[in-house]
């Protein structure tokens, strides 16, 4: 109640600073002008309504909020220059307010009212999918949980196993090593990793579908027969 009031009135303060006069005088103004309303039998609240304000000591003190009627007929107090420029500071802050209020008016119509409505839930519609997409980012570029890293590397290595068992493969170490590089390497580069400690949260669907899916290249196989030929011409 208020915020109302003061978006149509403006304080005795106010008046004082417009007319460059003391506010104890505008005061004393306000205050016969109010005597001869209360003898006319004139409403004194479409005018001028006691108040108070807080001094800068924190004192409380007594001051009027002035209506724009009020204004009008405080300003027939006043004549010449003086006059004219009090009109024109306070029609100037009386239509300030009056913009603002229009501006802040709820329409009343009711398809006005359900575009606002609409607008407002699509805007709220759009900040929480907002919300959900940088949640789901930070989720999927979350670094893969201890867990998580330790169960690709039990499946890496039992795919290798895996492997070597379904072609009947008998290997040495370094070979099974190139195995195992070869699948490291194939990992890193399908899901663009500098490193297996990079993968991120994102990737761990996808890598454990590879995994899983892996054959070791002919160039790996190929490279493999070759440790082996090396390693029987080294005990040659």
């Amino acid at each position: 109640m208020q915020t109302h009031k003061l978006e149509r009135t403006i304080t005795s303060m106010e008046v004082a600073s417009m007319v460059d006069r003391p506010h104890a005088d505008v005061l004393k103004d306000i205050r016969k002008i109010s005597g001869h309303l209360t003898k006319g039998k004139s409403s004194l609240s479409d005018y001028f309504i006691n108040s108070n304000y807080e001094d800068i000591t924190g004192r409380t003190l007594p001051c009027f909020d002035v209506t724009k009627k009020g204004c009008e007929l405080y300003g027939t107090r006043m004549t010449g220059e003086k006059g004219t420029l009090f009109a024109i500071e306070y029609i100037e802050r009386f239509n300030e307010m009056e913009t603002t209020v229009k501006q802040l008016a709820l329409p009343t119509d009711p398809m006005e009212i359900l575009q606002l409505t609409f607008e407002a839930q699509k805007q709220a519609n759009e900040k929480l999918e907002n919300v959900d997409t940088r949640v789901t980012e930070l989720e999927e570029n979350a670094p893969l949980s201890p867990g998580d890293y330790g169960h690709i590397s039990r499946l890496v290595n039992q795919r290798v196993l895996t492997v070597i068992s379904e072609r009947h493969l008998k290997l040495t170490q370094k070979q099974r090593s190139q195995l195992y590089k070869d699948l490291n390497a194939e990992i890193k580069a399908v899901m663009r990793v500098p490193s297996r400690t990079q993968l991120r949260q994102r990737h761990y669907n996808d890598t454990i579908d590879f995994i899983l899916n892996w054959q070791p290249s002919s160039a790996t196989i190929a490279i493999v027969n070759q440790l082996s030929i090396e390693e029987f011409t080294d005990i040659a």
